[in-house]
């Protein structure tokens, strides 16, 4: 069921909010999907999602390689039959500003802050689909 990603229904964005671990799926430079286990935090008011992770990971190098464009994501969770995706453009923020509003993002939602790491950077995704049934 499609949903706005930035009006989501209340149920939609309650489950967002629940600790849940995501998939996220970058395309490789030759075509094929990438999928790895991520924690995700979904800001609907600014329309993005955004990943916590280290600049060294092939995710990030699959989205520098798709180029300033950005690479096209998708991102999910799944609990028993509720899911719920979030699609959009990523781009890697290196900002110190916007990886400590991440990590802050990230702490609220899985109810911990992750250890400092001078090499955290952001996959921040701007958001132009959702859908899903929560």
């Amino acid at each position: 069921m499609a949903t706005d990603p930035r009006n989501p229904s209340d149920s939609y964005l309650s489950f967002w909010r629940e600790y849940h671990m995501c998939t996220l799926t970058t395309p490789r430079p030759d075509g094929t999907p990438h999928v790895v286990a991520v924690g995700v935090t979904y800001d609907p008011e600014g329309g993005y999602a955004r990943v916590i992770t280290n600049k060294h990971s092939r995710k990030v190098a699959n989205v520098l390689a798709a180029g300033a464009d950005g690479a096209r994501v998708a991102v999910c969770q799944v609990d028993k039959g509720r899911w719920a995706t979030l699609e959009g453009v990523a781009h890697i923020r290196t900002e110190a500003e916007v990886v400590a509003d991440a990590v802050g993002r990230y702490a609220e939602r899985y109810g911990r802050t992750p250890a400092e790491n001078p090499d955290r950077v952001v996959i921040e995704i701007a958001l132009t689909r959702a859908m899903g049934r929560a």
